[in-house]
């Protein structure tokens, strides 16, 4: 079943989300070792406990929470519950969610994986979804098709922070244009006529250094991990991203959340970033 009504388009949405309240997105990624430092049990009472906390300390003042859907589905059933929950709740505070699953596949199986994350009245429905094209940009379709009918938007991986991922991603094909670089292009082509901003965007490591041999105006939102514990800083981002900075959403995980379980100190941990992050993009 699909609901008949779509939302305001993902980048309408996220262009307004950003200018009000900052771009900084904050990951919400309940690995093992954080839950520890929280001094709590890595069960689903621990996730539970760790996931609330973050939507209730940070929902209500950043632009993006992107849980990590790996770290719940370890828990099985009752952990994607606690993930269906956290959606639910953050949304009601403002946040938009990007779900971080990377899915990646073909025909009937992407259909599903985009229902699953993408239709409106789905339990685990979110503003956008982290994709993987590396079965081939067309292997999306039915996951654009369905952003599309819902007002949802994509991040597809393009230029990741990972340093394996350039093997794949720098590639040269036939013609002679980067594996990575294509695929921005097909987003700039997904984008283009939109209007404040284009709803499918491109994962972009933050870390990258100068990417100014790559066309980064895609009319789409930049999802730009790696600031913080992987070692960029918000005033890393003009460097990097050049004339499409302002469309870059920075996401910043364990900067954050390494202050949990203390609200106090995880809001004001997003709010430093947020400002920094807000200065260096002010300033390019």
């Amino acid at each position: 079943m699909t609901s008949t009504t779509a939302l305001e388009p993902f980048g309408a949405r996220l262009r307004r989300a950003m200018d009000e309240r900052g771009p900084l997105c904050v990951g919400i990624d309940p690995h093992a070792s954080l839950l520890a430092e929280w001094g709590l049990d890595d069960d689903v009472a621990g996730l539970e406990r760790f996931s609330r906390t973050v939507v209730e300390a940070v929902a209500d003042r950043v632009a993006v929470l992107k849980p990590q859907s790996a770290f719940f589905e370890r828990f099985g059933s009752r952990g994607v519950a606690v993930l269906e929950k956290s959606v639910e709740e953050a949304r009601a505070a403002g946040a938009l969610v990007v779900m971080d699953a990377k899915r990646g596949d073909i025909g009937s199986t992407m259909a599903a994986y985009a229902e699953s994350f993408l239709r409106k009245d789905a339990p685990l429905f979110s503003d956008a979804l982290t994709v993987s094209p590396y079965l081939g940009y067309g292997s999306l379709k039915p996951a654009v098709d369905m952003a599309r009918e819902s007002g949802a938007g994509l991040f597809v991986l393009a230029l990741t922070s990972n340093p394996e991922g350039g093997e794949v991603q720098h590639a040269v094909r036939a013609d002679g244009r980067g594996v990575g670089a294509t695929m921005l292009a097909h987003l700039a082509v997904e984008n283009a006529g939109e209007a404040p901003l284009g709803s499918f965007g491109a994962v972009v490591g933050a870390t990258l250094g100068d990417l100014s041999s790559y066309d980064l105006d895609i009319n789409g939102p930049l999802l730009a991990p790696g600031i913080g514990a992987q070692g960029a800083t918000p005033a890393d981002l003009p460097r990097v991203f050049g004339a499409a900075v302002g469309n870059v959403v920075p996401n910043v995980s364990r900067g954050v959340l390494r202050h949990g379980p203390d609200e106090p100190a995880l809001r004001r941990a997003a709010d430093r970033f947020a400002e920094e992050i807000r200065t260096a993009v002010t300033a390019a």
